[in-house]
């Protein structure tokens, strides 16, 4: 049941980096890839379907971290507590963009939505290496600290950059999609994406490996109870997802409800 548990955290943490970081890394270039306002609204168009769906991902993350590994969640929620508070505002700073950006008609007001998309993609994708940063190193109970968290903390929010910048070229059309191909280059962005994704799943799963998950899973009867739920719904996730991106396959061209 343990290793039915560790398995189940890792799917669930590397979905979400995948996919939710994809919407991260389009907030992050915001500003590159659409030069006014209207473009800014066709950009966000390309994850408008997708950022809340692919956010399940992380709560069931969460939800599995807590019931399956109670020992270890607490060591890492008290350890890392300065990391998960600027990730979390982060996160939600910029949900907060997204929803309150057609809330009001004013250019200004769309402006400072618009930034807050941006800061908080920035903010939390730089979390998000800070604290792989210190998982990595197999220290879960203090943040990391040093070049060595510095440079992990910048090179994997280039990651969500570029990963972001494929997706968008996967969704948008005409100048807003050669802007989101440059850092694809030669290899397009359908290759790009891949490979940003696997890179993306990698990094959840080498901290793991680091991680004593074994020694601090939860009691027999616990596991018993809690990893078959989550096998029966884990299908389901998925499914939808799939349904999703089946749905809302095609390029965007002009601005949605955000």
């Amino acid at each position: 049941m343990e290793t039915l548990a560790a398995a189940l955290l890792g799917l669930f943490t590397a979905g979400y980096l995948v996919l939710g970081g994809a919407d991260l890394g389009v907030g992050m270039l915001l500003h590159h890839l659409g030069r006014d306002e209207g473009e800014r609204r066709t950009v966000l168009a390309a994850i408008a379907p997708f950022f809340l769906a692919d956010e399940v991902w992380l709560i069931a993350a969460a939800g599995v971290f807590v019931g399956c590994f109670p020992e270890l969640e607490g060591e890492v929620f008290s350890g890392q507590f300065a990391v998960l508070v600027p990730l979390l505002t982060g996160w939600v700073v910029r949900d907060a963009g997204l929803w309150w950006r057609g809330r009001a008609p004013w250019r200004a007001w769309r402006a400072l939505c618009d930034g807050m998309v941006a800061a908080g993609s920035w903010t939390a994708a730089l979390a998000w290496g800070w604290l792989l940063a210190g998982l990595l190193n197999g220290a879960p109970d203090a943040p990391a600290a040093g070049p060595a968290a510095v440079l992990t903390s910048l090179g994997v929010a280039a990651l969500f950059a570029v990963h972001g910048s494929a997706f968008a070229a996967l969704r948008l059309t005409g100048g807003l999609r050669r802007r989101a191909r440059l850092p694809s280059g030669r290899a397009g962005e359908r290759p790009t994406f891949a490979l940003t994704a696997l890179a993306m799943a990698a990094l959840p799963l080498a901290a793991g490996v680091r991680l004593p998950l074994a020694d601090s899973a939860a009691g027999a009867a616990a596991l018993g109870l809690l990893v078959p739920a989550v096998l029966v719904v884990a299908p389901l996730l998925a499914a939808a997802q799939v349904w999703l991106w089946l749905a809302f396959r095609g390029r965007v061209t002009g601005p949605s409800y955000l």
